[in-house]
This record gives C-alpha cells, structure tokens and sequence, in this order.
C-alpha cells in the first residue's frame, strides 16, 4: 500500500450516453471531442497530473474505441512520417507515458456509478484512489484532483468534489448536508437526487472522488437505489457512519459535457482558448451578435 499517496484513477465509462444519441450509439460519450482531444484524454491528463501512475477503465462495449485511442498506432506513425508529417506525430504517439499503465474492466451491465466503482475493487486493491467522471470537465489553473490530492494529504479522509448548484436542479446530483469542522467541511449527510424539499442544501456532487478503500465493502453491501442502480452516494452514506468524509468545494469551472448545451458551452469556450483557432472563433462569434 502506498503510503498516503495516490497512484491509482478509476474512470467509469460504460454508460449509454443515451442524451447523445445517435452519436453515442458505438461510440462512447467520453470519446466526444472538446475541440481536437477527447473528453477521455482530458480526464486522463488531470488524473496524471495529480500523480495518478494506474489508470482504471470500467468499459461497457466501449473498450476497444478507448484502448484503440490511448495505445500507439505504428501503422498511422509510419504513414505520417512518409508523408512528410513528422509534425503531428506528438497529437498520436503516447498519449498516455510509458511509465503509465491501463487496466480496461468491462462492467457486463450497466448497473449504476457504484457497481461500476465495485468492479474496480482487484485492480485497486487497499489503496485510497481516484474516481473520475470525463463529462465532467473542469478547467481552472490548478487542476481539481491536484486540488483535492493536497486536500488528503493534509487529511487523510475520502472526499467528494462539491459546487453550489441551484436548488431547482438538485433532482441531478447527489447532494451533500455538511458541517465546518477545524475549518473543513465534513459530509453529515448524501442523498442522491432528492427533490428540492428534500435537499439537505445545494451543495452538489460532481464528478471528482477521492475514496479510501473501505468503500468497496459498503458498496458490495450496497442494494440498488434510485434509478434502479448500485448507488456511489449510497455506499458513501454507509461510509460516513464509519469515518469521516469531506466535501471540497474546488476553484474552477464546470462543463457538465453529459448535457447537450454544456458540451457546447464547453465547445466554444475551450475553442475560445485554443492556440490554433481562438482569436478567428471569437471573431466570428463577434460577427453573429
């Protein structure tokens, strides 16, 4: 086991990303692309970027697009250096570093976050890790896991990634009751996607966790809930009897890419930045006004 360090991300993927289709039919929603990357690959580079050195893939029938994206394609290498193209040759070759290594599981069914998180269990083994959802996109100057990895470090605690939402909207998140302790914010309460009367406040989960092992046996024990799935913030209310968890209210900004107007919201404001296109998108966009 490591000491305090986290060396392990959990990505589950093997959703149905149904509010895309049909372009998800075959293709994974994580495969959907912000400008000329991946969500996948953003969420990668997070993930490595707060010291993450095994990557966890919880598939459905997606695994081989995935494997296919992040392994070296020699054909398409030597193809690109025989047409004079040596330039591109870094967009395509390791993706993920050499020192890195990928694990794909295939989730069989889709049975909910915390079934998917389950699955990762012998891959993980007893080590605190990473779980990141890659529709969530969140661009800051720090990135959120670096963010929430020096949060355990002083901690030691699992911890969920938090913002405040409009409580119109807590019928989408898991929302979290909480209390200042030494500073801190500790997690009293989970409910996953209560109406809003039933809301313990409108701090929302998104799609960033640090877990401490013990959360596989809450979740094996776990019985399915809303939706009919294996609920992460169940097996986090089970946890929190046991040892405390903390909500993080992290610096930066949200895309929820699993909805139709936040993958374009995040289309044209990462598009905005992009070295190669941004100063002639904004013109544009000027021009539509």
């Amino acid at each position: 086991m490591s000491k305090g360090k986290i060396r392990i991300a959990v990505f589950p993927v093997a959703g149905r990303g149904t509010r895309f289709f049909p372009v998800t039919k075959v293709s994974p929603k994580e495969m959907l692309p912000i400008v000329d990357k991946p969500l996948i690959q953003y969420a990668v580079e997070e993930a490595i970027a707060a010291g993450a050195k095994k990557l966890i893939f919880i598939t459905g029938n997606s695994q081989d697009v995935l494997k296919s994206h992040f392994e070296n394609n020699l054909e398409l290498e030597k193809a690109l250096i025989q047409s004079g193209k040596e330039s591109l040759l870094s967009l395509v070759k390791e993706i993920i570093p050499s020192d890195i290594k990928c694990v794909y599981i295939n989730q069989k069914k889709p049975l909910g976050l915390g079934h998917a998180v389950l699955c990762a269990q012998e891959a993980v083994g007893n080590e605190p890790f990473f779980v990141h959802l890659a529709d969530d996109l969140i661009s800051g100057d720090v990135p959120c896991l670096v963010q929430m990895r020096s949060h355990f470090e002083m901690h030691k605690v699992s911890i969920v990634g938090v913002e405040h939402i409009d409580l119109s909207e807590s019928e989408k998140y898991g929302i979290v009751g909480t209390e200042k302790n030494n500073g801190v914010l500790q997690v009293t309460k989970i409910i996953e996607k209560p109406l809003p009367k039933d809301a313990p406040s409108n701090l929302a989960v998104v799609g960033r966790y640090i877990l401490k092992p013990e959360i596989f046996s809450k979740l094996a024990k776990t019985s399915k809930g809303v939706g009919n799935e294996i609920q992460l913030t169940d097996g986090i209310s089970s946890l929190i009897q046991e040892q405390p968890v903390h909500a993080l209210p992290f610096d930066g900004i949200r895309y929820d890419c699993g909805s139709k107007l936040g993958y374009l919201r995040a289309t044209i404001e990462y598009g905005i930045k992009h070295p190669d296109v941004g100063s002639r998108l904004s013109e544009y966009i000027q021009r539509l006004k």
